[in-house]
């Protein structure tokens, strides 16, 4: 027992608590540990380690020790440390004993703790070692369904609850997720059909869509693929390649009621690094036509009120070739699109547009062939 030491303000008991840290000292006494600290230090903890050492003395048998670590896997599952429970199991189970219930067990509360971290599978797996060990063990057929059901999988969530029915038929936890894997699994297996009639009447606008464009011998490029593909199977990936607007997005070549195809088509202003994206560009409609009303008003970036409507030449690309294609205003979009040399790329055509004479179109068309309208 501590001795009391005299002093002139109050007397203190050698080997005392510190009155202002007793709390953190008292913490520190095995005995009173609220909860164990992950590493233990033998030299700063001494007396933690020594219980360490009894409890865990591998000269026990390993069904004591399997039953110690179990324990203590109980201790951090309560405390929610599902981590350190996974620990403590695993131990457990790394004993080897003979005992197959006591194993089970282990395996049921490793895949308790697993399933609570989200390790789904982990969980699955222990509970079909415990199933093994102890079929009729109904806490891991439970977690068995309850992981599958996690996972999707339906059926076999199904399969799981009557196996566990067919030995307690009342047991309310396989009732309830039965019931409920059932009508999910109805439900998945409706938007499978669902899922399937969509893809297949798509299916059928895509190939009726690739069949008028190439009655009208427009030319499309797609995107490579890792894998060789029909171009029929290469329409589905026609998008905006590179060009990300809020108003543009998902737009895609279509067939109209009158069966007419309407073209999300971009305009590019290389001069003042801008553009125009027009969702759905008739094939029959005229250049002039759109610019007209795009430039009905006068942009704010055309400082020199330069981009009018008569002032403009269209153009299109070549990028094989390096070449450029001056196109008629008054002509249809279906017009330049069939020109020979024409390729749509990811199912947006682009024509560029400069004023009439400009000193940076000279500039852009350096190196370039450019097949000029005759005047």
């Amino acid at each position: 027992m501590a001795e009391p030491e005299e002093s002139g303000e109050a007397r203190r008991y050698r080997g005392g608590f510190n009155p202002d840290t007793w709390e953190q000292e008292l913490e520190a006494i095995p005995m009173f540990m609220k909860r164990c600290p992950a590493e233990i230090d033998a030299a700063r903890q001494p007396d933690l380690a020594c219980l360490q050492s009894l409890l865990f003395d591998e000269e026990q048998e390993p069904a004591e020790l399997a039953k110690m670590y179990k324990n203590e896997g109980n201790e951090y599952f309560r405390e929610k440390d599902y981590g350190r429970a996974v620990v403590s199991y695993s131990e457990g189970l790394k004993k080897k004993c003979e005992d197959a219930e006591l194993n089970a067990v282990l395996h049921t509360n490793r895949g308790a703790a697993h399933f609570h971290l989200g390790n789904y599978r982990s969980a699955l797996n222990d509970a079909i070692q415990a199933k093994k060990l102890k079929p009729t063990h109904l806490k891991a057929i439970i977690r068995g369904a309850l992981c599958h059901m996690e996972l999707k999988n339906f059926s076999e969530a199904i399969a799981w609850c009557e196996e566990g029915l067919r030995i307690d038929s009342k047991e309310k936890k396989l009732v309830e997720v039965r019931a409920k894997a059932d009508k999910l699994k109805r439900a998945a297996e409706r938007d499978a059909r669902k899922a399937k009639v969509t893809e297949k009447k798509e299916q059928g606008q895509k190939e009726t869509l690739l069949a008028a464009i190439k009655e009208r011998n427009i030319k499309l490029v797609f995107e490579p693929s890792n894998e060789e593909e029909d171009i029929s199977d290469g329409l589905a990936e026609i998008s905006l390649d590179g060009f990300h607007s809020d108003n543009a997005t998902g737009a895609k070549v279509h067939l109209d009621a009158d069966g007419n195809l309407n073209w999300p088509v971009l305009f590019l202003y290389p001069e003042h690094e801008q553009t125009d994206f027009i969702e759905a560009f008739h094939e029959n409609s005229r250049f002039i036509d759109h610019l007209t009303v795009m430039f009905a008003e006068l942009p704010p970036w055309d400082l020199e009120r330069k981009y009018l409507p008569g002032n403009l030449e269209l153009y299109f690309e070549d990028e094989e070739r390096a070449e450029m294609y001056e196109l008629n205003p008054d002509q249809t979009l279906l017009q330049a699109l069939q020109h020979q040399r024409y390729f749509v790329k990811a199912g947006t055509p682009t024509v560029l547009a400069f004023a009439k004479r400009s000193p940076f179109s000279k500039k852009y068309f350096t190196g370039k062939k450019v097949h000029r309208l005759r005047r």
